[in-house]
């Protein structure tokens, strides 16, 4: 090995994030819950869409993206000129570490947060600095008080991820209020679709001058498999970021098919109620097995046991069934499994099998 050639300071203790499994060895028919994807995938309209990009893989596609941000931005109620769109929202959460993040910065996150925060801001060479949650909960006032004049950027996801709490309007305002003045605070609204008139944090961003929000079409809009995010925020923060931005980071492909998922109201409307529905029957499915979660405000249920032997021989005894969930021991919750919301089957499955394990166990 060449020890001279090396990379940046930070890069080296990244740890390779791991998707969620989606194979079982030996098990023919899997039903994949691991990764919060949406069981019903896109809809028609947006199947119609990408099947019509086929006639143009020869183009190079639009680079400033304005169809599909004209679409979010009639959508959702917001400045066209002030949404930026990416390859998922980790691209937009890579952007903002490497245009805000460096040697010598500290990037906050929550001790159960999106594996992704840490590894984007080692990659930009900033310090992760990772702050206690209470009780599962994004905690405002643990955040300030981890704030330092090398704070540059705080991450939190309003639902967060796996936990599936939320914290209110009125906490969120109160953290952006108290940052230091260089700092930005980030809502990552990958699951804020779920919640029934969420804006994500849109108002808050038009009121502030040092909040953005991040957006996704992997999980209610069932985009996952083409990689689609968007951010929304002041536009002098828009506009450095399309500084980093490469010219055609989305294809046409991406670009058309987010348009037309985005307009299909009825069917984002139809696989929220779903999911809804099925999250409580999951959740007081699991409950009365002795098997508590914390309400949910996203498309999972993080499922708690008495101890991680007995997660992990659950999660055994799942996978045998042919069924997948997510351990959640990387987010240090190792007692603790995240379980997609699939379809009604799925759902009766997972708690089947569950009620089959418990009662085994005597």
């Amino acid at each position: 090995m060449n020890k001279t050639i090396t990379p940046q300071p930070g890069i080296l203790d990244i740890a390779l994030y791991q998707g969620g499994e989606s194979h079982v060895a030996g098990v023919a028919e899997v039903v994949k819950l691991s990764s919060n994807e949406n069981p019903f995938g896109p809809g028609e309209k947006a199947r119609e869409a990408f099947a019509k990009t086929v006639h143009k893989l020869h183009r190079y596609p639009p680079t400033d993206h304005a169809t599909l941000r004209r679409a979010i931005a009639e959508t959702h109620g917001l400045d066209f000129d002030r949404i930026i769109c990416g390859a998922g929202s980790d691209e937009i959460i890579t952007f903002l570490c490497q245009a805000y993040a460096g040697a010598d910065d500290e990037v906050i996150h929550t001790e159960h947060g999106f594996l992704m925060y840490r590894i984007s801001a080692l990659a930009a060479g900033a310090t992760p600095v990772e702050v206690p949650e209470r009780e599962r909960v994004v905690d405002v006032d643990a955040i300030l008080a981890a704030c330092s004049a090398k704070t540059r950027l705080v991450f939190i996801a309003n639902p967060a991820n796996p936990t599936g709490t939320m914290i209110g309007g009125n906490e969120v305002a109160r953290l952006a209020d108290g940052l230091p003045p260089q700092a930005i605070l980030v809502l990552d609204g990958a699951y804020a679709d779920y919640v029934e008139g969420f804006d994500g944090g849109a108002a808050l961003v038009d009121r502030r001058e040092n909040v953005v929000m991040t957006r996704t079409f992997s999980k209610l809009y069932g985009l996952g498999g083409l990689r689609i995010g968007w951010g929304y925020g002041p536009k002098e923060i828009i506009d450095v970021l399309n500084r980093v931005r490469g010219p055609f980071n989305l294809s046409t492909t991406q670009l058309e098919t987010a348009e037309a998922a985005v307009r299909d109201r009825d069917y984002a409307n139809k696989c929220r109620a779903e999911n809804a529905r099925m999250r409580v029957w999951l959740a007081e499915a699991l409950a009365e097995l002795g098997i508590p979660s914390d309400t949910s405000c996203a498309n999972f249920i993080l499922a708690r046991f008495h101890d991680q032997a007995e997660a992990e021989a659950c999660d055994a005894h799942l996978k045998s069934q042919g069924l997948i969930v997510r351990r959640a021991t990387g987010y240090k919750l190792p007692n603790c499994l995240r379980i997609t919301i699939g379809d009604e089957s799925s759902c009766r499955q997972v708690a089947h099998a569950i009620a089959a394990f418990k009662e085994a166990k005597g």
